[in-house]
């Protein structure tokens, strides 16, 4: 008889126990608040307009005062050359020249005995820089015609950047804030339940990349500067609350 009392005081605990914890969860499940983390995007594209082509031209000559003063009628050809192209003179500056040593190797019966020298050579960079992105495109694929005249240089691919970045940067932020709160409602409304307060937000690098193609992202954020038409897209990640309906 007494064992049998023992059970059913142990059988009662054991299910006032239950009922206590059960009613405690609930509680908890009524006053709790979640949290969901999302991701969202801001994307758009534009249009390059600011274009930056360097070139370099060089010249040889045994005498250095001569080999600088070619150089200097090369200089001139170069931005006659331009300003008849419709290049404006304030768009082309031309960097300090620049003067090597030039030697060759002496070799006797086959044997390398020392070197000699062969003269100098004297090379001066250059930048065309404008607003007027068809015009110095046109200009610039012209330049090689100079080789023609005797006049050595070398122009390399334009760049090209957009004066309007940072604006675009921020209407891309607030788009992608945007886009996340609208994915986190979706999301939580959809599953019965109300969308809370921000918590925290974090915004990813910017990636610049050509219009169209395949080009690939980086981790540390790409800069495109060999396409005219660009596109950009950030991506924000953000944490909200989430609020029972009943709440």
């Amino acid at each position: 008889m007494n064992n049998l009392w023992k059970y059913i005081i142990i059988s009662s605990a054991i299910v006032l126990s239950a009922m206590v914890l059960a009613a405690a969860y609930t509680q908890r499940s009524r006053t709790a608040t979640g949290t969901i983390t999302v991701t969202g995007l801001g994307e758009t594209e534009f249009t390059s307009d600011l274009i930056v082509i360097d070139g370099n031209i060089e010249v040889e000559n045994y005498d250095a005062a001569e080999g600088y003063r070619q150089l200097e009628q090369n200089r001139e050809s170069v931005i006659a050359f331009l300003t008849s192209k419709g290049v404006v003179r304030d768009a082309i500056t031309f960097n300090m020249p620049s003067t090597y040593k030039l030697s060759e190797s002496i070799y006797e019966n086959g044997d390398y005995i020392g070197s000699r020298f062969a003269g100098f050579r004297l090379s001066q960079s250059f930048t065309i820089e404008s607003t007027e992105v068809d015009t110095v495109e046109a200009a610039a694929r012209e330049l090689p015609s100079l080789l023609a005249r005797g006049i050595t240089i070398e122009v390399y691919n334009p760049m090209y950047y957009f004066s309007g970045l940072e604006s675009v940067k921020l209407d891309l932020l607030s788009a992608a804030a945007a886009d996340a709160h609208e994915r986190a409602k979706n999301i939580v409304e959809n599953s019965g339940a109300e969308l809370g307060n921000l918590t925290w937000s974090r915004a990813g690098v910017f990636q610049i990349t050509a219009a169209t193609g395949d080009e690939e992202f980086s981790a540390g954020g790409s800069f495109n500067l060999s396409s005219r038409e660009k596109k950009a897209r950030v991506t924000v990640r953000s944490e909200f609350k989430i609020k029972n309906k009943n709440n």
